[in-house]
Parts: structure tokens; sequence; C-alpha cells
């Protein structure tokens, strides 16, 4: 069973020309449309109602549950960027959304199958949820609202318009639209609340919670406390990684190799994986200098937290191999897409602990799979045998153990990478036999080895390796001295100065235009300003904290997901 390292899109490709294609694809789109519909139309005046707490108005079963308590807060910080400033020729108008809390709960999920033709068929999953808002409106508003706008709403969605039925339920004015496939979509409103989704029973228990017949997530005590001044925040339950692992499972396996014995092993063996390693996870978004700051914090096995914790400690930090530290990130162009700097005491070390932790609870069969899966991480940079090439550091303390990655282009699977010599031998021994060694003698004590077609190079000389496509290569060329100023842009002296074990920068375009298109009535044209982040992982006791600053935040990718569905 060899698993291939094609990319996902020739895979997708083959497939449908040579056989079934069951891409399973998982998208939660339709409530965060609801949101959209929220922010484009004014509700009315308020009836000065006092804020719920959302937690309390969703079943204690929810597995993703995502809030905020102010709309227009939570979205104002992307119209304030100057990349959206430098694209939008207008700006909305956030007022009517002052105040307005919405509240998301993720239910379960349905798979189904789409046959396209006798011998093609498309995977999908659809997420049962319900979105819960407290308008603060008058309820003779707030029904106007789910007739109205929110029919314009479900009719986008089915191409076409649905059936609807409004009758008396559950205490409040109940809708129901259906469409000429079967799709249903529901609404219910009481007093201010507006709730709405594609599952009739979670509006049904979320009823029930609020009669006080069923618990809410709230009396659960799982869902972190709400964080002071938070824009909005999220939780994934423990079941609710198990359900997602299993989809993760079948998605990923589609893509890691044509061989149905081996899709099956894959399918089998990440949720596990995931299952072992992530017992749950939780987000908050904050307002921050530059734009937005997402902290992620996911929870682990205690046994598996404090092995991580210890094998990815940050190197420490001495004059030596800082100066070696930024003399590697100063050969990445200061336009580099995505940049990412490991700053590990042991790597080998922690990627070792990393396959020990994931194969824990596997058979010798699956983690030997998983063995040889994880060694193609390390493909696209020519290396055959990671722990080799991830141990030639040396033993010197003053020796950096930095390792710099990266793409240079937006929309490029080409990646690069840059270290330090250490152990030479070591390092060409780990190299795969693909690449070769130059047939004339080495001048300027530089050394290329190359693959037949010299589509990946790796360059050896006195002071550092570096690795990627012969055209990009002469691209990773910068300062070969190690001052913080001899690095250009500050994206990438930003990165040089983080004091995480790992640390990206990165910039696009993609998200500004979707979000231009989705929340200004024209753009300017032919802009394309870029967005940026900068995103810090580190290892706890307790498991990860990921923290990323940027212009659009999680919100603003949740948003720019409208654009494209």
């Amino acid at each position: 069973m060899k698993l291939n390292r094609r990319d996902a899109e020739t895979r997708r490709i083959e497939r449908t020309e040579q056989g079934p294609d069951r891409t399973f694809s998982i998208s939660c789109i339709h409530f965060f449309l609801f949101s959209l519909c929220l922010c484009v139309s004014a509700v009315g005046s308020s009836c000065t109602s006092k804020p719920s707490d959302l937690r309390t108005l969703v079943p204690a079963e929810t597995l993703i549950y995502l809030e905020t308590n102010d709309l227009a807060a939570a979205i104002q910080p992307i119209l304030d960027s100057d990349a959206f400033k430098q694209a939008a020729k207008t700006t909305p108008d956030l007022s009517a959304l002052k105040g307005v809390q919405l509240a998301v709960a993720v239910t379960g999920f349905e798979t189904s199958e789409e046959r396209l033709t006798d011998e093609n068929s498309v995977g999908r999953v659809q997420p049962r949820f319900v979105a819960v808002a407290d308008t603060h409106a008058w309820n003779y508003q707030a029904v106007a609202f789910a007739e109205k706008k929110l029919s314009g709403f479900v009719a986008d969605v089915y191409q076409g318009e649905p059936q609807l039925e409004k009758t008396e339920k559950l205490g409040g004015k109940y809708f129901t639209w259906t469409a000429k496939d079967g799709r249903k979509a529901f609404a219910l409103v009481i007093d201010s609340l507006i709730y709405f989704g594609n599952d009739a029973s979670a509006i049904e228990k979320c009823v029930a919670v609020k009669k006080g017949e069923a618990d809410s997530i709230a009396k659960t005590g799982k869902p972190p406390n709400s964080v002071p001044n938070s824009l909005a925040s999220g939780y994934v339950s423990t079941d609710g990684v198990a359900q997602i692992a299993a989809l993760a499972g079948l998605s990923f396996a589609t893509q890691a190799s044509d061989d149905e014995e081996v899709q099956s092993a894959v399918a089998g063996i990440l949720p596990k994986l995931i299952r072992g390693t992530v017992t749950d996870a939780s987000w908050t978004a904050m307002r921050s200098p530059q734009g937005y700051e997402d902290k992620w914090q996911v929870t682990m096995p205690q046994e598996i937290a404090s092995v991580f914790n210890e094998s990815f400690a940050i190197q420490e930090e001495l004059g030596a191999t800082t100066y070696q530290k930024n003399e590697l990130i100063a050969q990445l162009p200061e336009n580099v897409f995505t940049a990412t700097h490991y700053n590990l005491k042991d790597p080998r070390l922690a990627w070792l602990s990393f396959i020990q932790a994931e194969t824990r609870n596997l058979n010798p069969i699956e983690g030997k799979i998983l063995a040889e899966f994880s060694s193609l991480l390390f493909e696209p940079y020519g290396i055959k045998d990671p722990a080799l090439f991830l141990g030639s550091f040396g033993d010197s303390k003053y020796a950096s153990r930095s390792i710099i990655t990266g793409k240079l282009d937006e929309g490029s699977e080409e990646n690069v990478a840059i270290l330090a010599v250490g152990d030479l031998q070591s390092r060409k021994r780990s190299l795969s036999p693909d690449l070769k060694p130059p047939k004339e003698p080495i001048e300027g004590g530089i050394n290329t080895w190359s693959s037949e077609e010299e589509d990946l190079q790796v360059i050896f000389d006195s002071q550092m390796i570096r690795i990627g496509s012969k055209e990009n290569l002469v691209r990773v060329s910068g300062s070969r001295l190690g001052e913080l100023n001899d690095i250009r842009g500050d994206l990438l002296r930003r990165l040089a100065t983080s004091k995480a074990p790992i640390a990206t920068v990165g910039r696009e375009t993609t998200t500004t235009l979707s979000l231009v298109d989705l929340l200004a009535n024209e753009g300017h044209g032919d802009v394309r300003p870029n967005s940026t982040y900068f995103t810090e992982t580190r290892f706890t006791n307790a498991g990860v904290d990921r923290v990323t600053t940027s212009d659009f935040g999680f919100i603003g990718t949740i948003l720019a997901q409208l654009t494209s569905d």
C-alpha cells in the first residue's frame, strides 16, 4: 500500500474520469448566512430588553457553539481595517445591529450522497443547526423580519421560491419553508427571539430549554466563561470533536490515495488520532490594534499535553543563535505569501514525540501506515528520513536549530525551506535518492543537488541549506547578516522576534475582496490590497494555545466563505 503525493485537485479530476467521486465536504454556511441577513437588514427600534444569556437558550448536547453579544461590534474591525477601506467605495452602516445577540448551535451532522452519473457521485455533509437571535426588538418587528427577510434568504439558498406555511406553535409564530426538492427550513419567533434552522427538532429542544424542561449548554459547565469585552466566542465539545473526526477521516481518505485499502485505513486511523489527542476546543475573538486577536485553546489528555509541552520547548535564546535565526529569515523576500519559523530546542525529539503520541492508541499495522503517511509531509522537501534530517543540527547550544518554511506566492503549492547546515553528511544521507549531487566540480563552496527534472533543488553552502524549486530558490537569497534590520519587511521582522516555538506570518487578498463583495455595495475595481496575519502556537500542560492577530480575524474568514458557497 503506497500513499500518493498528488495534489487534491488532480485526484479529484482523475476520479471523475475514472471512477466514483465520494469527496465529503463539511459546510456550516447556512447558519452564517443567517447572521448575514441580520447584518444587512434593520429590524427596527429596540424594545430595550436586557441582554440574554445565550448559553441558557441552546441544549446541553450541542456539539459546536458560537455566540456574539453584539453583532455590530463583532463586525466593525473588518470595516475599520486599511485593507477594507482601500478596496471598498462604501462602508455599510451597522447601527441597526448594535446590541443584537446571536448564538449558533450545531446539534448533529447528516451525510448524503448525490449521484452525478452512473459512475460518479459526490458525498455531502450537512450540519443540523439552530441559530438563536435576540433582536431586542418588538415581537411584531421580529415576526416581520422572519416573514420577509428570512423568506427571501431561504429562496436564495434553495434557488427557487419555497412554499411557506405559517402556524401558531411552541408558544410563538412558526414558519416552515419547503423547497421543490423537499428540503425544509424552519423559524420560530417568541417575543424578541428568532430561532432559525434546518432541523425542527433542534428548535424544539431550544424551546424545551427555554421552558426549563431540558438542560442548557450553560448547565454543563464545559464552555469556558465569557471573556470580558470579547467580540465573539465558540466551543467544540468532546462529542463534537468525535463527530468532526469521523467526517475528517472520510474527507481525508479520498485525498490520501486512490487505493481503496489505504482509503479505508486512513478513514479508520484519523478519527482515532483526533479523538485520542483532542478533548475539546474553545475560541475567543478580541479587538486588537491589528484588528482582531483570535485565541484558540485546544485541550488534550494530560499525558499527551505534558509530553508536547516538554518536547516542543523553544531553543535557548543566545546571541549566536539569534544572529543565525535572523540570517535564515533574511533569505525570504519581503512579499512572501506565508512563512513559518519552527524555533525548537530539539526538532527531532518534537517529531518523534508527536509520532509516538499519535500512535499510542493504534495497532501495529495502523502505526506503520501512520508512520509512512507522516513521512510524506517531508516529501515536498526531498527528505526521505525525517528523524535523521531533524537530528543533524549538531550538539552545540550556539548552533541555531531554527527551521524556516514558506510559500512565496499566493495559490502556489511549492514550498521552500531554509535551515543551518549542521551535520552535512547526515543531512545528505537523509535526502531522497531522486536528488543527485552535481556532476561538475563544486566552485565557490556552493553544492547544489537536483532532481532529474530539476523541479526540486537542495543548495548547500558553508552556512545554510535552502530547499525548493529552481525558480523559487533564485528569489530565496537575502542578506547574510543577522541583525534584525537586515530582514526585509515588518512582517518578517515580527516573525523573527516571536518567542513562540511555532510562529507564522502571511498575507493574502482573497478574503479582502470577498468581504468587500459581501459587505460593501461597490469595490474599487482592480484594487487588491493585502491583509496580513500573525500566528503564534504554544504548548502547555493543558494542551495547545494558538493566538492569531489579523485584519479580519476568524469572523472575517467565516463571512468570506459566504461569497464562495
